[in-house]
């Protein structure tokens, strides 16, 4: 299950991750693709949806919080990992772009509960893609 604010690159995570080619269009309601659970960016950034992202959680084995690298924003509230009754890992997106900061990207995450180690990709030109799907195979998700 993938979670994170608007625009983090959810969706592009999933497509790189199965080598699907096409562009990523706003996630509308939580969509069970291919293994995979993407979440609206919303249900990240309004208290009103943690339930539900906290009940969907339990379909899956593992949670990814996904933190936008070119996002100085704390879009993700302190400690909110541990609402998740599943093991959360956090991914960097968008390593690549103009203006990352992987370490203010880290620091999110932090403060958001999750443990290293994170991942660092780039759903664009695939960086950092293979150890996050090694990591995933190891997880048997």
């Amino acid at each position: 299950m993938l979670v994170g604010p608007v625009g983090a690159g959810k969706t592009s995570l999933i497509n790189a991750i199965h080598n699907d080619c096409r562009k990523a269009e706003k996630t509308s309601s939580i969509c069970f693709t291919d293994g995979a659970i993407d979440t609206p960016g919303e249900y990240a950034q309004m208290p009103r949806f943690y339930s539900a992202l906290a009940v969907t959680a339990t379909s899956a084995k593992l949670v990814l919080m996904i933190q936008d690298a070119t996002d100085r924003r704390i879009t993700l509230p302190p400690g909110f990992a541990a609402m998740f009754p599943r093991p959360v890992v956090g991914v960097v997106t968008k390593i690549d772009a103009p203006g990352a900061d992987q370490e203010n990207a880290r620091l999110r995450l932090l403060q958001a509960g999750i443990q290293e180690p994170f991942f660092y990709v780039s759903a664009h030109t695939g960086a950092g893609l293979e150890k996050l799907t090694e990591y995933l195979a190891r997880k048997e998700v």
